[in-house]
């Protein structure tokens, strides 16, 4: 098969470009994931892509092929919600705290699946903390247990793995990028916590979830992680069944009390400093702390089915 009618349409550059609906989305994707094209035609897409951009219905004409080529996460057998937490940016310059965003969760009875990249050259990652604090990778999602649990992108989808891949030759970000930080792996409901690095992509990502009716939050995540900069009050929305609701504002300023962060944002800096965070042996920084409390209350919007009563929390 070929897929050089859709770069026809999608490669002419930024001006010439014309967007895809969100079946032929579907389709290019699908057949982009199989394999079924050139070495050559799915470099082609990704610079296409690049350099057009998605549009909302194309990222999730993505999911909706994505979801079918996933091996998908059986629900809680005890009945636990699910929270998803997508880690593929690490952290460069700050210390990585997804985990301890996933452990406060976990801690308050709430099914934890990190998903994401072992190791990226540069950077930390969250399965590197994982390691140094003694959590799992699984190798398989029926390991998937209550708590928190981390599952490698090959794990869930090989063959997303393979496309994230090709940033390692052709040195950019492609479209599946985007796709894995909106993912759910589960073959139920999960609040998916969704993260983006530029305010302009924020309405991208909104666009996309009520398309898709998705049950997700978004924000402005430290360094592109999910979890809330303990720095400041960041703008927060979520979104139960596609239906949007604002649950926190940004502050423009930044808190008064600086974070207790640790020098050492290696793994292991990073893993003795949440140690000490769950041990309440240093306090739980306040943005991550009012983040728990909106997951917590989504959850239950999600469980009601009542996206308005997420404005009296």
């Amino acid at each position: 098969m070929s897929i050089s009618h859709y770069l026809k349409t999608i490669g002419r550059g930024a001006r010439g470009a014309r967007s895809l609906s969100r079946e032929q989305a579907a389709n290019l994707f699908a057949q982009v994931l199989d394999g079924c094209v050139s070495d050559l035609e799915i470099g082609a897409f990704c610079l296409a892509m690049r350099i057009k951009g998605e549009t909302p219905a194309e990222m999730a004409g993505f999911n909706d092929a994505a979801r079918l080529k996933l091996s998908l996460v059986p629900p809680s057998l005890s009945g636990q919600a699910t929270v998803i937490l997508p880690s593929y940016n690490g952290a460069r310059k700050l210390p990585v705290l997804t985990a301890l965003l996933g452990l406060l969760l976990a801690e308050k009875g709430i099914r934890v699946i990190v998903h994401g990249l072992p190791h990226e050259p540069g950077r930390t990652t969250v399965a590197e903390t994982f390691s140094a604090l003694g959590l799992a990778h699984h190798r398989h999602v029926d390991d998937v247990a209550d708590g928190i649990n981390f599952l490698a992108v090959d794990v869930i989808s090989p063959k997303l793995a393979k496309l994230l891949d090709v940033r390692k030759i052709i040195g950019l970000r492609n479209s599946a990028h985007s796709l894995v930080k909106i993912l759910n792996p589960v073959s139920d409901r999960a609040l998916v916590i969704g993260s983006y690095t530029h305010a302009a992509y924020a309405e991208i990502m909104s666009e996309t979830c009520r398309l898709m009716t998705a049950d997700a939050m978004l924000l402005r995540g430290i360094e592109g992680e999910p979890v809330a900069d303990a720095r400041k009050i960041q703008q927060i929305d979520v979104f139960v069944a596609g239906v949007q609701t604002q649950l926190q504002e940004e502050e423009k300023t930044l808190l008064a009390a600086a974070p207790e962060w640790p020098d050492n944002t290696t793994a292991t800096g990073t893993a003795k400093y949440i140690e000490a965070v769950m041990n309440r042996r240093r306090s739980v920084p306040d943005p991550i702390a009012r983040q728990v409390k909106h997951i917590e209350n989504t959850l239950l919007a999600m469980k009601m089915q009542a996206p308005s009563s997420l404005l009296s929390q």
